[in-house]
């Protein structure tokens, strides 16, 4: 498993619609990799791996990331700030940020609520909107003016790290999803499919991506590569957990945004336990991934998703096992190999 790659993948910043920076890393890895590569008119990176040419196999990882864009500038020189992408407020508190202007200006992200020593107990207990956040550079609005504008993005400054087993970032979802994408193109060692390789953007504010891209390749077969809930923490209920770190890649069954079709998801089934791949088998309640566009573009295809578990989701701490995200390279390399094979038909 490349470290370096994965970490230079989640370290650089890329919000929905501003993934210029994520695209330039991700046509250096992916152009050794495929026959041809191109990007479209929407930004989606599209790398095509010629087999026979008699189906074809889109994947896609989203490159985009959770954060925010810079809707005002007050007299007091803070930021006020608009979601791009879901968050949970409970997890923003005290976060440091990067806002990216003229200059990369760092950050302290903090609700407007009074602190804690001046607080009323109802006070402390209440848990403020998205929308209460802003952003403090440290500058007075006259020099900050002439830095940031509104419209420039915000990410989490975070650095992705080793955490015993796990690896630990901003942004593993997606870019982990990439880094598995990159990764099984490279370990891939023949197919008879034609593998359309797609990192996509805009995932994060309506699958917006996927779906052009998706349209101009007129896939046979779709499967989505994305993280996925681990809630296998203190405090909930081991049938609650969707998946468990370390327990294998993911085999999503269904979650909010597409179901799986049930032949291509046995299918991937038996290769995982063919090649003795670890596996889990999810269903994710909320949330979704590619797949759900995919499936609906022109007249649609079959669709699946394979997902690396992730602790702490849609934060600035999401962590993965190391062995699940190996598992996940080698169930989809595996699978490319024997695509051919599948039988979707109704």
């Amino acid at each position: 498993m490349r470290w370096e790659l994965l970490k230079s993948l989640c370290e650089v910043p890329g919000t929905p619609g501003r993934e210029e920076k994520v695209r330039k890393l991700v046509l250096e890895a992916m152009k050794p990799l495929v026959d041809e590569i191109r990007v479209d008119a929407m930004g989606n990176v599209i790398g095509k791996k010629r087999g026979s040419g008699q189906r074809r196999v889109m994947l896609a990882a989203h490159m985009d990331e959770i954060g925010f864009l810079v809707s005002a500038i007050d007299d007091n020189g803070f930021l006020h700030i608009l979601p791009v992408g879901g968050f949970d407020p409970r997890t923003l508190f005290a976060q440091r940020v990067v806002v990216h202007g003229r200059e990369q200006l760092k950050g302290i992200l903090m609700p407007g609520t009074k602190p804690i020593h001046i607080s009323s107990p109802e006070e402390t207990s209440k848990v403020p909107g998205v929308d209460e956040f802003f952003i403090d550079v440290g500058l007075k609005k006259e020099k900050l003016s002439t830095l940031v504008r509104v419209g420039d993005f915000v990410t989490m400054d975070r650095e992705c790290i080793q955490m015993g087993d796990m690896v630990n970032s901003k942004a593993l979802d997606d870019r982990l999803g990439v880094f598995v994408m990159l990764e099984a193109l490279q370990s891939v060692t023949h197919h008879e499919v034609d593998i359309y390789a797609v990192a996509t953007v805009q995932e994060e504010q309506g699958l917006r991506g996927a779906l052009t891209g998706a349209y101009g390749i007129e896939p046979d077969l779709g499967v989505a590569l994305d993280v996925t809930v681990a809630a296998d923490i203190p405090g909930n209920q081991p049938h609650k957990y969707v998946t468990r770190l370390g327990g294998g890649t993911a085999i999503k069954i269904m979650d909010s945004a597409s179901i799986g079709n049930y032949k291509l998801v046995e299918f991937m089934r038996e290769v995982a336990e063919k090649n003795n791949i670890s596996y889990q088998m999810e269903i994710l309640p909320r949330g979704g991934t590619d797949a759900g566009a995919i499936e609906r573009t022109r007249t649609g295809c079959p669709v699946m998703t394979i997902s690396v578990p992730a602790r702490y989701v849609h934060t600035a701490v999401e962590t993965s096992h190391k062995k699940d995200i190996e598992a996940s390279i080698s169930l989809l390399a595996r699978f490319l190999e024997v695509a051919h094979t599948a039988d979707v038909s109704l």
